[in-house]
């Protein structure tokens, strides 16, 4: 529903950044392989030394950017909508392994608290500027799974899996994610599903976990499953400890995710002067006009006028392009929101 879409977006200002991503032609990407990759979330590094920097994960293409427009888009979702996986399975199959260059961005704990923006906001972008990309290395696709049931339906992803010395930070989305995913693995594929090949660790665990539904183990046979115990040999590791934090404040309180952030605009003007040239900006418009004049129903007007309004605040040209096209009388109170 167009109308609930920006409904929703136009009461959300902070999701303005990454509507104008998704309606631009990077939100119709031609096929995995021409797509970069971010982690959005903000994430811990912590080293040896127990020192801590905030990172945020990023993976470019090797194989370049390439982009439908909408209407490409449309007629190949007709013509074959299992197009984008036909394409990387292919090139795999011909060994044409597609690639991605990984990089970091790194902001330490002083940065963070001079930052202009809530660094663990996850509708926000860390300048590249501010922040450059660090080069850690390479992602690789070089197998097509045999089983589409076992390796793909029945495999299970979640942030809260990590390696030693990555780990999580204040970022709400993020934390809130650390217990949706697991929790819907457990209900969609089983509580064992971490048994399962495709995710089971490739290295040997020794944990208290025994038992559950379609447990696939050996149950660690009649070995105790409490800690500490006399019966095996399993000590606690000073090495994997969890690391140690100061907290800046202690307050616990319901609060309004806007009322400290006045500026959800900046950001998305950047987007559309500096990161978009002509023919991106055009195919943006066009793409928000054609999706805006679905909105119907008795709040119309209203739900259009709210849009415009982020629109003019971002970009004064985007708000004038979108409006004319969209046939809206601009009037003083709307311009009034532009800077």
């Amino acid at each position: 529903s167009a109308t609930m879409m920006w409904d929703f977006w136009s009461l959300n200002p902070e999701s303005l950044h990454q509507v104008l991503i998704l309606m631009s032609d990077r939100g119709t990407p031609y096929g995995h392989r021409h797509m970069h990759g971010f982690g959005s979330h903000t994430f811990s590094m912590i080293n040896a030394q127990n020192e801590r920097v905030w990172v945020k994960f990023h993976l470019k293409s090797k194989q370049g950017i390439k982009n439908f427009t909408n209407d490409e888009a449309v007629k190949m979702a007709g013509e074959n909508p299992d197009f984008a996986q036909e394409d990387l399975c292919n090139a795999i199959e011909e060994g044409n392994f597609p690639k991605w260059t990984m990089y970091i961005q790194v902001m330490t704990e002083e940065q963070a608290r001079d930052f202009r923006w809530n660094p663990f906001d996850i509708t926000k972008v860390w300048f590249q500027s501010d922040f450059p990309l660090i080069e850690v290395g390479e992602m690789e696709l070089n197998e097509v799974p045999v089983n589409y049931f076992a390796h793909v339906e029945q495999s299970i992803f979640s942030p809260s899996n990590l390696i030693d010395g990555i780990s999580f930070s204040p970022d709400k989305m993020l934390q809130g994610r650390l217990f949706s995913y697991p929790d819907a693995h457990r209900y969609r594929v089983g509580v064992n599903a971490h048994l399962l090949e495709v995710n089971r660790c490739p290295f040997a665990v020794n944990n208290y976990q025994r038992d559950g539904f379609m447990a696939d183990s050996s149950h660690y046979q009649d070995k105790p499953n409490y800690h500490p115990n006399s019966f095996d040999d399993i000590k606690p590791d000073p090495a994997y400890k969890s690391f140690e934090y100061e907290l800046d404040s202690v307050h616990v309180a319901s609060y309004n995710r806007n009322e400290n952030d006045d500026d959800h605009y900046t950001q998305p003007g950047l987007l559309y002067t500096k990161a978009m040239n002509t023919e991106d900006r055009q195919n943006l418009v066009n793409n928000i006009v054609g999706s805006m004049k679905g909105i119907t129903g008795p709040k119309k007007d209203e739900i259009i006028n709210r849009q415009l309004c982020h629109f003019f605040r971002a970009n004064i040209e985007l708000g004038m392009k979108v409006a004319s096209q969209l046939n809206v009388v601009i009037d003083a109170n709307m311009m009034n929101h532009t800077k």
